[in-house]
């Protein structure tokens, strides 16, 4: 059986790394005023940092058509796929998985199968290089979704934000929760647990968030196994490496890789978030 990998623009998974492993990408969209750009294929996360620098109102983010779906995946039977493995953000925060979901239903002579990732970026990301590594092996989606919903038990994710107002806005927040973090300058650290966004801690500084964060991987690196991690910064690359290097040296079982959140996930969260992603390979 030939499987295929479909992932969307929101993991955040480099070209050549698609390109090697061949993991299809179907993008998500973000829109200033009337223009509509598609992440990953019209705008980078460079382009949109600045563009969002020029524009006073906030963009809008919109998820792929179901139409585009059906199209990849016809695609992907023309090709000679027997099945396709489609891993989406989270359905709490995106519809994106449900327009897979649609329009797999949709194509006949092909096996697709929606997977919620539960979560966004590098997290998912690690998800669809892990699914597609395994279906380049010849295995098939039953032992792929297997594994992945292994990885899913200990895969972590924790996040700060520079300004709570991004994620009020983008209705990610409720207002109550933006306007008394705004109030006390909490830099609430936050993850996601049943598939929504919530605050893990609430936090005052900048520093101590990134201190937090630490802690929590700490114990997991303390067991002494491998993990794989990713920093995921949004326009901070110099502060993403600067941790890096910091993080290797402290965990030399961890393998640190540096990620971003593109235009789609910083829309939500704005410049200057900062995370952290592991799990256990």
């Amino acid at each position: 059986m030939k499987t295929a990998i479909v992932t969307d623009s929101t993991a955040y998974i480099p070209k050549d790394v698609r390109d090697r492993l061949r993991i299809r990408m179907i993008p998500l969209s973000v829109a200033f005023g009337g223009e509509t750009y598609r992440e990953e294929v019209d705008i980078s996360a460079e382009q949109f940092f600045e563009k969002i620098k020029q524009h006073k109102e906030l963009p809008t983010t919109s998820q792929p058509a179901v139409g585009e779906f059906v199209e990849l995946f016809t695609s992907l039977r023309e090709e000679g796929y027997d099945a396709v493995i489609s891993i989406h953000l989270s359905s709490g925060i995106s519809g994106t998985y449900q327009g897979a979901l649609t329009a797999g239903n949709m194509v006949d002579g092909l096996n697709v199968y929606a997977y919620d990732s539960e979560i966004s970026c590098m997290a998912q990301g690690f998800y669809a290089i892990e699914a597609a590594k395994m279906a380049l092996d010849g295995k098939t989606p039953e032992e792929i979704i297997a594994r992945i919903d292994e990885m899913k038990k200990t895969l972590r994710a924790y996040f700060m934000v520079d300004d709570l107002a991004h994620l009020q806005r983008g209705g990610r927040l409720t207002g109550a929760q933006a306007f008394i973090g705004g109030l006390l300058q909490i830099k609430p650290l936050l993850h996601f647990e049943n598939k929504v966004i919530v605050p893990f801690e609430k936090i005052r500084t900048r520093k101590k968030a990134i201190k937090r964060i630490e802690e929590l991987l700490a114990e997991d690196a303390a067991k002494g196994v491998p993990l794989k991690a990713a920093i995921i910064h949004a326009n901070r690359l110099d502060e993403a490496e600067q941790w890096k290097q910091q993080l290797s040296s402290l965990y030399p079982n961890v393998e640190f890789s540096i990620s971003y959140f593109g235009p789609v996930i910083a829309t939500h969260l704005g410049e200057g978030a900062l995370g952290l992603t592991w799990y256990q390979p």
